[in-house]
């Protein structure tokens, strides 16, 4: 007999099996002699009141074994001589989708302009202690797109798209832990992805499929309604060839392959989005205010948080919230700064980071509208690279500390960051426009009557965040999801305007 409850228990009774237990038993009224096995499916955390809680949904088996496995694996087929399908792009939607091929019998062959996830460390290493950007090798190009490096939070709210269960049984089956199919906001961390993706990667190939790095898409050659040939370059060595079918998944941060949509001729559009910067406050801080304790004791995760706002009717939010995290350079060109954040499987840096973005519409990029459809990237880009014009040209990025940013005070100095290039203290205003820099300011005035502790100087600013999401949308046929002009393209994910995060 298999029964469910939903529980409400204190954090260090939510980590004791033997008190579930006896709790189980007493509520489902068993007996002594009964046997009984049981899993928590569903795990969050409340804690708007000042005594913690923990909401659990836990499955028990009585009287008869639990399953061996609480995934579905799987079934991959051996597609090597199957039709192919061209993927441009190795990152979530691309690994995915090519993985979701061999499942329906046809051959993934994924083009990918970066490195593998091993040979990718290299360059982010030369990122943060040499400040030099490999424009094909970095956070947010190479073997698992951006998320392998620059975090791994499986939470969407994307839930009528698909099955997000599915998307989570995948990352177990290839090596995630089990928990993620319980916790309310899933992750896996930074520390563990490559292993991951890697072992995906292997089934891919094993399965017949193929996955080719440092091999870029530069070229597309079309033939009435469909997209015939694609040029690309392998470690600099041009070559052409013949597709049947593309998926394009290419990520938000690909401006090249945005560009060369434009160039051809092929329809794209300028879409909103959102930029801001990246706050770090000291995590004990964070863990402070929401668990209303100077201790969270060993049984309470990091705290998190998120927030919005609306300052003159435009939106302001924490987006990308990472609790025990670091900030991540993730430009992918000299000249430019990019913040992002990310945080390790233990969550156990001493500090707690979360972008801070504002709305980002399409009348506010009218100064760039001689772009057309790329107005939103030049807007996006020219942030970037008046902010790293402050901070010296190199990767240290421009910062200021949270109350010095309300009162518009240049700071005298700058707290200890885990931004590892550097930070230098400017006075944002110069690195944003207007309706950026005051939206955030009328913000953090309005929230912080709401968590208080919150708007301190311990806190400093980092800016830019501003890759957030794509600044261009892809159009592509509403129930078949090609391109409106070439049936044979598939544009898909972040990249192309559709999603935002690993699982959507």
């Amino acid at each position: 007999m298999i029964k469910t409850a939903d529980i409400v228990v204190l954090p260090f009774q939510a980590a004791n099996e033997a008190f579930l237990h006896s709790l189980l038993v007493g509520l489902w009224g068993l007996s002594a002699s009964d046997k009984v096995v049981f899993r928590i499916k569903k795990r969050s955390i409340d804690a708007r009141s000042r005594q913690v809680r923990v909401n659990l949904r836990i499955e028990g088996y009585i009287n008869e074994e639990a399953p061996e496995s609480i995934i579905t694996p799987p079934e991959y087929k051996n597609v090597a001589n199957a039709r192919p399908v061209m993927i441009i792009g190795a990152g979530p939607a691309g690994i995915f989708a090519a993985l979701r091929l061999i499942e329906l019998g046809l051959k993934p062959v994924i083009i990918e302009r970066g490195k593998n996830v091993k040979d990718r460390r290299r360059d982010l290493a030369a990122i943060n202690r040499e400040q030099t950007v490999n424009p094909e090798s970095n956070y947010c190009f190479g073997e698992g797109g951006a998320g392998t490096y620059s975090d791994g939070k499986l939470y969407t709210r994307s839930g009528k798209r698909g099955s997000i269960q599915k998307v989570l049984e995948n990352f177990v089956f290839f090596g995630a832990d089990e928990n993620i199919l319980a916790e309310a906001h899933p992750h896996i961390g930074t520390n563990k992805l490559p292993k991951i993706i890697t072992a995906m990667r292997d089934a891919i190939i094993a399965h017949g499929g193929e996955v080719h790095f440092n091999t870029k898409l530069v070229g597309i050659e079309k033939q009435g309604d469909k997209v015939k040939k694609i040029k690309l370059e392998q470690n600099g060595q041009p070559f052409t060839t013949d597709v049947e079918e593309v998926i394009l998944a290419t990520g938000h941060s690909a401006r090249d392959i945005f560009e060369l949509l434009h160039k051809e001729g092929i329809a794209i559009e300028a879409k909103p989005f959102a930029l801001g910067m990246r706050i770090e406050h000291p995590q004990a801080l964070i863990d402070t205010i929401q668990y209303h304790t100077d201790d969270r004791g060993e049984y309470l995760p990091p705290a998190a948080y998120s927030w919005v706002e609306q300052v003159n009717n435009r939106g302001v939010y924490s987006f990308c919230m990472c609790p025990g995290g670091i900030i991540a350079p993730c430009a992918t060109n000299a000249g430019e700064v990019v913040t992002n954040g990310w945080s390790p499987s233990k969550r156990n840096n001493p500090f707690a980071n979360s972008g801070i973005v504002v709305e980002v519409q399409l009348a506010d990029v009218k100064a760039f509208e001689k772009y057309g459809p790329l107005a939103a990237v030049k807007f996006q880009q020219s942030v970037e690279q008046l902010a790293c014009k402050l901070g010296g040209g190199t990767q240290v990025v421009p910062a200021q500390r949270m109350v010095d940013f309300v009162n518009k005070k240049v700071s005298a100095n700058l707290p200890e960051t885990s931004y590892q290039p550097g930070i230098i203290s400017t006075d944002l205003e110069e690195v944003f426009p207007p309706f950026i820099y005051d939206s955030i300011r009328g913000a953090f005035k309005q929230y912080s009557k709401k968590m208080p502790g919150y708007f301190t100087n311990d806190a400093v600013l980092h800016a830019p965040e501003s890759r957030t999401s794509s600044p261009v949308r892809i159009p592509r046929d509403s129930e078949k999801l090609h391109h409106p002009q070439l049936t044979n393209l598939y544009p898909c994910a972040e990249g192309a305007g559709y999603a935002g995060g690993i699982v959507s």
